[in-house]
């Protein structure tokens, strides 16, 4: 299903547009199987507002490119949370791409992605996903690239059911998204879509501090919910 709704644009901030987001899915409010996950680092605000809202444990969900060696901003594949790596074979057999070049750009990533991980899970356990509803978000996509591996990684995980939830993208990459998951909720699918920070009043540069304290918060929230 993909809900287009009728918002003011531009959104406030990233915070608003988790709120807007977190009533499309208030079905799930209070499901044990559920968990959001987020892309660093726009979508953390925007994914604890969904995990407030649902009383769902939110964590990060980590996509590293693996650039072609020498022209670093095409991707002959990727790693992601969970050590997932997917590799566009066409692409590495054509520009004939060494398996070790390959090896390297992995381990290379993976090094990041552990280091990123470690900094924002702050020593606590990624959520399983096997069996679960994952709802995955960003604070908007432009090509997809990245939200398309988070969904076939989850997938490839066991997920039983993925929704992504963002608050704007184009139309033909929310047409790409909804074949590559179960659910698609988009608050806005704007024409021309310019850049998904055009669509927001505060869309500042997010730093690791930032996010650090959200999931901090987050987690302590958590733990008082564990407890009462």
């Amino acid at each position: 299903m993909i809900y287009n709704h009728d918002i003011h644009l531009p959104l406030r901030d990233r915070s608003e547009a988790g709120r807007m987001l977190a009533t499309r899915v208030k079905a799930y409010v209070n499901r044990p199987d559920v968990v959001v996950l987020s892309l660093p680092r726009g979508g953390v605000p925007v994914g604890a507002e969904i995990a407030l809202a649902l009383h769902a444990p939110l964590a990060v969900f980590m996509v590293r490119k693996l650039g072609v060696p020498g022209h670093e901003e095409l991707a002959m594949g990727a790693v992601t949370s969970g050590g997932r790596t997917l590799i566009n074979h066409a692409m590495i057999n054509s520009l004939h791409i060494s398996d070790r070049e390959v090896e390297l750009a992995v381990e290379r990533e993976l090094r990041e992605l552990h280091r990123r991980e470690r900094l924002y899970c702050r020593g606590c356990q990624i959520p399983e996903v096997k069996g679960k509803i994952v709802i995955v978000t960003d604070d908007g996509v432009a090509t997809g690239s990245s939200m398309l591996l988070a969904a076939q990684a989850l997938r490839a995980q066991g997920a039983a059911y993925v929704i992504v939830a963002v608050p704007v993208a184009p139309a033909e990459v929310i047409s790409q998204l909804y074949k590559a998951v179960h659910e698609v909720i988009c608050l806005a699918e704007p024409e021309p879509f310019v850049a998904v920070g055009h669509w927001y009043e505060d869309f500042h540069q997010l730093d690791d501090h930032e996010v650090c304290l959200i999931l901090d918060q987050m987690f302590e929230r958590a733990l008082e919910l564990q407890s009462a």
